[in-house]
């Protein structure tokens, strides 16, 4: 239509410019006729004149149908432009023709054929020609044929909703710098590290492309934004996500659980952690998260820690009434009677459960009495002779290990820090122990002369010996007790199976030592061991005091290993009410009942692990209650562990070459490498205003 319109003016113009042209031409002539009148040339001039009259109007009759015929075939197509006809929605149901939003041509569902004009004549001819047996099939105004078109909606719909999420250029060059910045954060790696991956990228792409096609993709890869400023940027708004969805599945999981822990960055600022365990529905799974980290600015009393708490809970949109369980190291300020955090959150929720860290716990039951504290001093002492006081002579250790053939090529150092560290410096120094003698023996130093007496005494190495076995086996418990994941009832079976290992290993001491290889080995059954009962008794004792009052009961654990194990229902309703108020005890007896008549539960609860049993085989609509205590023991944390390895991650990311790093960005950093969310990255892209590298 617009090439129409500019001919038409193109063509006025011209005729406009001819008729001056003319007039001109007919002024001349009239002069030259009246000065011809009076030389006697008068007939010869009027007759020049009419014959160029007349060729100029048979010109101007051309041009006249030439500009008709433009005007006309300009109107016909306005005319078709202009009507604005109207999709009427009828054509749905009787020829399967749909509209597009913004579009202007109708769509055909059945074989996505589009239509010229939006006539009912045009997608009656289509339909008529194409698809009558589809008529045949699905009669008009049927049942059938509504669902069947409702069917076919769904799916178009489907392709249009996936062709108008197609990102531009800028979008996936964007979503390539989210999607860096998130892998750059899970391995705890700084921001600036992003302009090196874009060059081993380039480096790879030059390599493994030739041509245009390297040209390309080079191109590409420089056009991604991933600088130090941009990755920050990135990393902050994938924190954002993540967090949303944290917040998200927190709303709608009925009760947390937490567990608090405090430590110092490399700055010595004082930290507080925080650690959340919910029922992530959407997964059918327990999830535990970072909820959030905070600086205590100045002190680290009870109070603070409290006011921490709560004001994390309120960022997140947590009720107090919806944490049912707070697990802590211990620490007075954590749990003191008057002003501890857990005694304040118990004020605000009288009916909140808390535990003190398990795994801290066994590492407390395994003090050692004074007698075997000397000897473990004595070789730590020695170690770090051997290896600290001296390069020189630690290099000279080291060469002497390889000389011989040692088991080992070198001691290693205690960090109290450290649960596993005593068991495992004990275990190596007692594999090298006739070495490192050899190896004292030449030394021309008094402290080694002291040392070398201490492992020529046949007491003091048979204590050696039996430190060497006892902390090996706890640190087994210790191993079992760590990790993500582990429920509270896990981690209380396994330290009752301790319980009931320290007995046995009693009775060993007393006849053969299978359980204690090495005190095997330097006793060989020639000198006393009661001082080891001793020390067995005592651990014994110490576990029993600090687990067997400990708040999940057996009852309740046994109901969450294996339900059908329980014997005594009323004793097991009495336990659970006594811990959560709003159970019916009735109903709860009730249905354990017919949870242990049900041989197909029975059977599926023995092929599964009791997470998954309770969350996805047991049906809700008939064991409301049962699955809903279940819910709440196992939403419980047993451990502070994962706040200890939160912090571990802590220190690797604010290190000595980053201390200046912002509380806010500490946070971002601990976030993408610590949450088990994954950004969305493609919504991220799609709402960004992306833009290529500068």
């Amino acid at each position: 239509m617009l090439h129409s319109c500019q001919k038409i003016q193109a063509i006025r113009s011209e005729n406009k410019l001819f008729r001056r042209r003319r007039e001109g031409e007919q002024r001349r002539a009239e002069i030259r006729t009246e000065k011809t009148r009076d030389s006697g040339g008068e007939r010869w001039k009027e007759g020049d004149i009419q014959a160029k009259s007349s060729d100029k109007e048979r010109f101007r009759r051309v041009r006249r149908r030439e500009v008709e015929k433009a005007e006309m075939a300009a109107s016909k197509k306005r005319k078709v432009d202009s009507e604005n006809r109207a999709f009427n929605p009828e054509w749905t149901e009787s020829f399967l023709f749909v509209l597009p939003t913004g579009g202007t041509k109708p769509v055909c569902l059945i074989c996505s054929e589009t239509v010229a004009l939006i006539k009912s004549g045009n997608v009656k001819r289509h339909y008529e020609t194409k698809h009558k047996c589809f008529e045949e099939t699905y009669p008009l105004r049927s049942e059938v044929r509504s669902e069947k078109i409702r069917s076919l909606k769904a799916q178009y719909e489907q392709s249009t909703r996936i062709l108008s999420h197609t990102f531009t250029a800028q979008q996936r060059a964007h979503e390539s710098s989210l999607r860096v910045s998130w892998i750059l954060g899970q391995h705890k790696k700084p921001f600036t590290d992003g302009e090196v991956v874009k060059e081993c990228m380039t480096a790879v792409a030059e390599t493994l492309f030739e041509g245009k096609e390297k040209q390309e993709v080079c191109e590409k890869i420089k056009q991604i934004p991933i600088s130090a400023s941009s990755a920050t940027k990135k990393s902050e708004t994938l924190t954002q996500d993540v967090v949303a969805q944290l917040d998200e599945a927190i709303q709608k999981a009925p009760c947390v659980g937490l567990a608090v822990d405090e430590s110092t960055d490399v700055c010595d600022n004082a930290q507080l952690l925080v650690y959340v365990r919910f029922y992530y529905a959407e997964q059918k799974a327990f999830y535990e998260d970072l909820l959030g980290i905070t600086p205590l600015q100045t002190s680290t009393t009870g109070e603070d820690i409290y006011l921490a708490i709560m004001e994390m809970l309120a960022k997140r949109g947590i009720e107090p009434s919806k944490v049912i369980s707070i697990t802590t190291d211990g620490a007075p300020a954590m749990i003191g009677r008057e002003k501890g955090a857990v005694t304040r959150m118990k004020k605000d929720n009288p009916d909140l459960l808390t535990y003190h860290c398990i795994i801290h716990q066994s590492v407390l039951c395994a003090s050692l009495s004074d007698e075997h504290a000397e000897v473990m001093t004595s070789v730590m002492k020695m170690i770090n002779f051997l290896r600290a006081s001296s390069s020189y002579q630690h290099r000279m250790l080291r060469e002497f290990l390889k000389e011989v053939d040692a088991n080992a090529d070198d001691l290693l150092l205690h960090n109290n820090v450290r649960w596993l560290s005593k068991g495992r410096v004990l275990a190596r120094f007692w594999a090298i122990r006739r070495e490192v003698a050899s190896f004292l023996a030449e030394l021309k130093h008094h402290k080694a002369t002291q040392f070398s007496t201490f492992l020529e005494n046949e007491k003091q190495m048979d204590n050696v010996a039996f430190l060497v076995d006892i902390t090996s086996h706890l640190n087994e418990l210790n191993l079992r007790l760590q990790g993500k994941d582990n429920s509270i009832c896990e981690l209380m079976t396994a330290v009752r199976a301790f319980q009931r290992k320290l007995e046995m290993f009693k009775e060993d001491l007393q006849e053969d030592c299978v359980h204690f290889p090495a005190v095997q080995e330097q006793v060989q059954g020639q000198r006393d061991v009661s001082s080891f009962v001793v020390f067995i008794d005592k651990l014994i004792a110490n576990f029993s005091n600090r687990f067997d009052s400990f708040s999940i009961g057996q009852q309740l654990t046994m109901f969450i290993q294996n339900p059908f194990l329980i014997t005594d229902v009323r004793s097991f309703s009495k336990e659970a009410t006594q811990h959560f108020k709003w159970v019916n005890a009735r109903d709860l007896q009730m249905e354990l009942v017919d949870l242990q008549a049900n041989v197909a539960m029975k059977e599926l609860s023995a092929r599964t692990d009791p997470s998954s049993f309770w969350l996805q085989m047991v049906p809700e609509t008939a064991f409301s209650h049962l699955k809903k205590v279940a819910l709440y023991i196992l939403t419980m944390f047993g451990s502070t562990h994962n706040c200890e390895a939160a912090f571990s991650t802590m220190n690797i990311i604010k290190n000595k070459y980053r201390s200046r790093l912002t509380n806010e960005h500490l946070h971002t950093c601990m976030r993408m490498a610590l949450s088990p969310f994954k950004p969305r990255f493609k919504m991220l892209a799609g709402q960004a205003r992306a833009h290529f590298s500068h």
